[in-house]
């Protein structure tokens, strides 16, 4: 019976066990958040925090009690570096355990556990709002609101004077094209009585030529009537 026996075996002998808490550490500060069964976060956090604790105090000694628990000098150096400086005013609960649920092929109990000061999420809470604070956001709205209107009241002005603006230019040529039309249709008229009156002329100097001339014939006949009395009296 295990009764009042401090710790859990999760299934491995010493030397494994411990070798599995110091990778878990070793990945737990360098990538600040990991996914492992229930079991195993409960005994990181045993593991890790009292090693975050030693950190806080930069000497030699701390860093060779760390080193001897993670073997990555990286890791050593950003937990007495940029860590330590962020839980300095922290007095322990360096670490977080987020229960996920049951996994699915074996029902084993998952969690996330996460160093607390590296959490986003949770540090940059909003904070609360005054009401003269609310008062001031509800004016802006308000005078963007009516500002928007305005605007779009412009455009809408703008938009329907463009197509008047058009209309009269539209007018405006089709009055000179109508012009033009016109003038056209008078030359056109103009050319046509010119040529009417000129087939006219032509064709009366044809008549005068076809027609006989009286002047001609009376001479004929006088010319015959004194041929003919010359030849009686001889």
């Amino acid at each position: 019976m295990r009764h009042r026996v401090k710790g859990r075996k999760l299934g491995r002998t010493a030397s494994h066990r411990k070798t599995t808490l110091r990778s878990l550490t070793t990945s737990l500060l360098r990538h600040k958040r990991i996914t492992t069964t229930l079991a195993k976060a409960k005994e990181l956090r045993t593991f890790v925090e009292p090693l975050m604790t030693r950190a806080k105090i930069d000497s030699v000694a701390a860093r060779r009690y760390v080193a001897r628990e993670i073997k990555d000098r990286e890791i050593v150096k950003e937990l007495f570096g940029e860590i330590a400086e962020k839980i300095r005013e922290r007095n322990g609960g360096y670490t977080r355990i987020v229960k996920l649920g049951q996994r699915v092929g074996d029902a084993a109990e998952l969690a996330i556990i996460e160093l607390v000061d590296y959490n986003e999420f949770e540090s940059e809470k909003p904070k609360k709002a005054t009401k003269k604070k609310e008062k001031v956001k509800e004016e802006e709205k308000i005078e963007t609101f009516e500002e928007a209107a305005v605007e779009e009241a412009n455009v809408i002005e703008e938009t329907t004077e463009e197509p008047k603006e058009a209309e009269t230019e539209t007018t405006a040529e089709e009055a000179t094209a109508n012009a033009e039309v016109a003038e056209e249709a008078t030359m056109v008229e103009e050319k046509a009585e010119e040529t009417s009156e000129e087939n006219v002329e032509i064709g009366k100097e044809e008549k005068e030529e076809t027609e006989p001339k009286p002047e001609a014939t009376g001479n004929k006949d006088e010319s015959t009537e004194e041929k003919n009395s010359e030849e009686d009296k001889k």
